[in-house]
């Protein structure tokens, strides 16, 4: 039986909601030349996003990666000011200087999406090591992807975490693909989540399509970081519905659209529809609340005003 109640699948799928719209406006948006440099969608991996997130207070910490805005938003950020950065407005939680892959606010936790594959980890492992030495009890979560796992940083941010017992989840969104680098021909083993063993830690291998399975493996590994029994590894098996970028080409050239459509069958959202037992008029009544709230956003972020030249060497370290 599920640990998650009614109440709270439904706020996590109105969460799910949000991230999907909000990408798929992000999307537009870019395509009218509006969002410059790049974007990478995170449509089709809401749920382990906002599984995790759910586990989390307020003051937990995350790091996040190249595609982050869905792990920004699940944390409580709002799409207003999230929206306005990727136009690089002034009103953008960096003031429109980070962009699509450099979001960060530190108040609300949120130590910073990151371009640097993997680089997200040891500062996550630095951020729980600040928890241990005050004596508080906030946990630290490192998004990273199949690519990040093979990354150096990561093996030493996790064997670092496991030596000093910190209170870090590890969080690995397994998409499958690393651009178009397929995961079957870049690892080893088939399930990451066993490499935890290497490290002295619990490893567990989940759905990363289904909110619940996610989110009863992160309060299960959240609560053991907060009691000061150290940390955990995640793999949540998921799937991004679109390309790596803008510039992907989605499907066709290094994934079939077989493969595609079979994920597309397994989506977040409609597993979640499902489990609540929504009938299609009461899907359509949130998606549409949703599409709302980000057309709303898109709006106070395009009328928002660029950043003064003034402020152009301020913020340089800090």
């Amino acid at each position: 039986m599920s640990s998650v109640s009614r109440e709270l699948l439904l706020h996590m799928y109105r969460r799910m909601i949000l991230i999907r719209r909000f990408e798929e406006r992000m999307y537009e948006l870019y395509t009218q030349g509006k969002i410059v440099g790049t974007i990478h969608p995170y449509i089709g991996q809401e749920a382990s996003a906002v599984g995790v997130a759910e586990a989390l207070r307020k003051d937990d910490y995350v790091t996040s990666t190249h595609r982050g805005h869905g792990h920004t938003l699940a944390k409580g950020l709002s799409p207003d000011r999230m929206m306005a950065e990727l136009l690089g407005r002034a009103t953008g939680y960096c003031g429109g200087k980070g962009g699509s892959m450099h979001v960060a606010d530190v108040a609300a936790g949120i130590l910073g999406a990151n371009g640097i594959v993997g680089a997200g980890l040891p500062i996550a492992v630095g951020a729980g090591m600040s928890s241990k030495l005050r004596k508080q009890d906030r946990v630290s979560v490192a998004f990273f992807g199949d690519g990040g796992a093979n990354a150096g940083a990561a093996h030493e941010a996790m064997n670092l975490a496991a030596i000093w017992k910190l209170p870090v989840v590890f969080v690995c969104e397994n998409n499958l693909y690393s651009l178009s680098a397929s995961f079957s021909k870049v690892s080893s083993v088939e399930d990451l989540s066993i490499r935890a063993a290497g490290y002295g830690m619990p490893g567990v291998s989940v759905d990363g399509m289904d909110v619940v399975a996610v989110h009863e493996a992160a309060s299960t590994a959240v609560a053991r970081a907060r009691s000061g029994a150290g940390p955990s590894f995640i793999v949540n098996r998921t799937y991004r519905f679109m390309g790596h970028s803008r510039g992907d080409p989605n499907h066709g050239v290094y994934r079939t659209k077989e493969e595609w459509e079979s994920w597309k069958k397994r989506d977040p959202l409609i597993l979640a529809a499902q489990r609540l037992g929504l009938s299609e008029d009461e899907q359509k009544a949130l998606l549409d609340e949703g599409r709302n709230e980000i057309n709303k956003a898109a709006e106070f972020a395009l009328n928002s005003p660029w950043p003064d030249a003034s402020t152009a060497y301020t913020d340089i370290y800090v």
